[in-house]
């Protein structure tokens, strides 16, 4: 029979450890949650920051003209800003063009980088691999170094001041390449050869099994392009001359120099408010397809 003075020695060893462990778990759990609130409380306060302009933009265009001037907080609301600024600028010919534009370079380029993606990924010819790294240089290449080079075509060819002029530079886009050849490549041949057994074309395959399975990229790819293409200025600006081939961005850009809208911030706001308003609009009613398609078309591989 063993000592009985030993037994709360062994019970100690028996349990330390559990018990140490127990308190490293708690203080790890503890430390974790500290840490994500405090990241939270980072993120809201950058939210925060980034929504007082937004909310100063807003409740401008809605102030009465007086009360933008003034120094005293006022709780007036009208809609006279929004109706005058509508009826002083042709912003409804501006908002067609601008749809038309988005619309129009967005249904070619789903076109055309489906057709060169789909030839990057699937299908084999000399200089592939050469002519796929031009497409990874023309990633590198800003925008505004070819305005130049651009406006220089165009010029001969008789498209200045057109909508299509202002189309025509983006038909192509060599970012949507990549993602999606890189989306294509993920799928398994096997799709291939099986669709091909059963006598199916490659425009066949690629529209029946590629596309569908694709689909996140091709949203995650129209949410960029229009975006990019509502807010564009420079390129715009520089193709335009009539107000007949304006974009919003220009146009608000020419109503805000105008003289006897510079000073009035109500109007200017409006004006504003009603550039950004369909894309700010569309994100809250598609919020959830729209961070959705950004999560299901990470590039692996």
């Amino acid at each position: 029979m063993g000592n009985p003075l030993k037994l709360p020695l062994l019970l100690n060893r028996k349990y330390r450890k559990p018990l140490v462990d127990n308190r490293t778990l708690r203080y790890e759990s503890t430390r974790r949650r500290i840490l994500q609130i405090l990241w939270n409380g980072i993120g809201f306060g950058f939210a925060v920051v980034w929504m007082i302009p937004f909310i100063w933009v807003v409740r401008t265009a809605f102030l009465p003209k007086e009360s933008t001037i003034g120094t005293g907080w006022s709780w007036g609301l009208t809609f006279d800003n929004l109706i005058h600024v509508w009826q002083a600028a042709p912003f409804g010919q501006f908002f067609m063009n601008t749809l038309l534009v988005c619309s129009g370079v967005l249904v070619v380029q789903l076109v055309t980088m489906t057709m060169a993606a789909y030839a990057f990924a699937r299908v084999e010819f000399a200089g592939k691999d050469f002519l796929f790294m031009l497409f990874l240089v023309q990633i590198m290449v800003p925008p505004d170094v070819l305005i130049f080079s651009n406006y220089q075509v165009l010029n001969e060819m008789g498209l200045l001041d057109t909508k299509l002029g202002i189309m025509l530079p983006y038909f192509a886009s060599s970012f949507g390449v990549f993602l999606l050849r890189q989306s294509f490549k993920q799928l398994p041949k096997e799709l291939d050869e099986a669709a091909r057994v059963e006598g199916a074309s490659r425009l066949h395959i690629l529209s029946r099994i590629y596309v569908p399975l694709s689909r996140p990229i091709y949203v995650s790819f129209a949410i960029v392009s229009v975006s990019f293409h509502w807010n564009d200025f420079l390129w715009p600006l520089i193709v335009t001359n009539s107000e007949d081939n304006r974009l919003l961005t220009v146009g608000l850009a020419m109503f805000a120099k105008a003289t006897e809208s510079g000073a009035q911030w109500s109007d200017v706001c409006a004006a504003t408010l009603i550039v950004s308003a369909p894309l700010m609009i569309g994100f809250l009613l598609f919020q959830r397809q729209v961070i959705g398609s950004f999560m299901n078309s990470g590039i692996k591989g």
